[in-house]
């Protein structure tokens, strides 16, 4: 075994904050990274040492492979965690590692490299008779050929980036008149937003469920699933709400997942924290969509209901050690939610909403956990993914786990930006999630008004809205002598209303 003393993390925020806390309950020194616009984060505060790499820009900083290769050599880092986005599926960046002597915590450059082509994905799982969507098996450019093939397969078809994610590079057929055009603006999408521009199609499956299996692999060959998550409440085809278990996998299609799952695995050699993305249709076909190489977003559902720290499995598998339990001592306890609390604004399309977090105070209680970077007065960087939080809860049963996530919702209070909380609590109200009934068109179905998120003003915040209006008219007299004849006179307000008015 080889003991890791020095781990530098790769990354930045909640993730980074993550994964040190487990580095140090193992007795392993921390080193963090920042950029100039990071140098009072938290995560900075919390390393036994921290070193600037550059600039604001992640292209100037985060993603400066040789610069951070530069401070583990000057520091005596032995290990290398890179989180997840910037380089953690980045094979080149995981063979550099290697060659410079670190361990770096992940797959091994080869396995992050195959499963990073969805294409190339897909023909190293065919041997295990993985059910996949019906599509090409290979790259397609010349658009005459590939409108023959899409028109064989059925429209709708969905035309894919091969080396794409997060729904770039990805574009829907409904008729053939309609496919020229997006493949055209697929390639060119998947050009600029990946350097490759290699498309493939696949027949559209119109209401599907995002359904995914956490695996862990060791050095030693073993290969476990610990079990799934549903990741259907998206926005942008990136997920916002997600729980542990599913509502709607029966025993027996977990057990059936799992299974394939470990194969995909067993393709490329796996070894550590990764996940095998699938479909399921609502006839309970289930498809297999991709892997990533790397810890998730939301791999804290996962712990809550399997009872492990998958930051510090990554560890011990890194240092070479076996895993400690087989597929048959793995149970689910409970069910888990996490909403990743984005500085966004779902009343406007959920588009990105900066500023400074005026007021920050985090929910408590048995059963809530959040995941963060931040605290109150520090600003959201326009530089870096939105996310603030995530906010994860658990309970006896699902049920329990909804209402807790209300509770932590309403006890979260964040002002001087617009939130995803507001969108959670109505997720967590709304009937088609509280039964189950529901698949990644959640939003577009029963979130076309967001004006829902603005609750209709009581009759106190009427009353003081008809004041200012009054005033800011030149009716000062007129509105004071309505207000006095109200139930909750001015000079009745509590404190905090007061305060809102001056």
């Amino acid at each position: 075994m080889k003991k890791i003393e020095k781990l530098l993390v790769a990354n930045r925020g909640e993730i980074a904050l993550r994964v040190m806390r487990s580095a140090r309950e193992m007795g392993i020194k921390t080193v963090a990274i920042y950029s100039e616009a990071d140098r009072q984060a938290l995560h900075v505060r919390f390393a036994d040492e921290a070193v600037c790499v550059g600039p604001p820009a992640s292209s100037a900083s985060y993603l400066r492979a040789d610069v951070i290769l530069d401070v583990c050599k000057r520091l005596g880092v032995d290990a290398i965690h890179p989180g997840y986005g910037f380089l953690s599926e980045n094979a080149t960046f995981a063979q550099q590692v290697q060659e410079a002597g670190i361990t770096f915590i992940g797959p091994s450059p080869e396995a992050i490299e195959l499963m990073g082509s969805k294409l190339a994905a897909k023909a190293a799982v065919a041997k295990y008779n993985i059910p996949m969507v019906p599509g090409t098996e290979y790259a397609i450019t010349d658009i005459e050929e590939a409108k023959v093939i899409a028109t064989n397969i059925g429209f709708p078809i969905l035309i894919k980036a091969s080396a794409g994610g997060g729904g770039k590079g990805m574009r829907v057929v409904e008729q053939v008149s309609d496919f020229e055009q997006q493949m055209q603006l697929a390639v060119s999408e998947a050009t600029s937003a990946f350097g490759n521009g290699a498309v493939f199609i696949e027949k559209y499956i119109g209401s599907p469920r995002h359904i995914e299996i956490q695996v862990l692999g060791d050095t030693h060959g073993n290969i476990v699933h610990l079990f799934e998550r549903e990741c259907s409440i998206q926005r942008r085809h990136q997920k916002v709400i997600e729980e542990a278990p599913s509502a709607v996998l029966t025993p027996e299609l977990r057990a059936a997942m799992g299974r394939c799952a470990v194969d995909v695995a067993k393709a490329c050699d796996y070894v550590g924290a990764g996940t095998v993305e699938f479909l399921l249709d609502e006839n309970m076909n289930f498809f297999f969509l991709e892997m990533n190489t790397r810890l998730q977003v939301e791999h804290p559902v996962t712990e809550q209901i399997t009872g492990l720290d998958l930051v510090k499995e990554q560890i011990r598998i890194a240092q070479g050690t076996p895993l400690p339990f087989s597929q048959e001592d793995l149970t689910i306890t409970g069910h888990a939610l996490e909403l990743r609390v984005y500085a966004e604004d779902p009343a406007n399309n959920f588009l990105p909403d900066i500023g400074t977090l005026t007021t920050y105070k985090r929910p408590q209680g048995l059963g809530v956990r959040v995941d963060d970077g931040f605290e109150e007065g520090m600003e959201i960087p326009i530089y870096y993914d939105p996310m603030i939080a995530k906010l994860v809860t658990f309970g006896k049963d699902r049920q329990e786990a909804i209402e807790k996530m209300i509770r932590a919702i309403d006890e979260y209070q964040i002002t001087g930006i617009e939130t995803t909380l507001p969108f959670g609590r109505f997720v967590m109200e709304h009937e088609a999630f509280r039964s189950g009934n529901f698949d990644t068109k959640f939003i577009e179905r029963y979130f076309q008004d967001p004006s829902v998120l603005k609750p209709a003003p009581s009759q106190e915040e009427a009353e003081i809205a008809a004041v200012l209006a009054a005033l800011f008219s030149g009716q000062t007299k007129k509105a004071s002598t309505s207000a006095a004849t109200t139930n909750a006179p001015f000079g009745t307000m509590s404190e905090w209303r007061k305060n809102r008015l001056k």
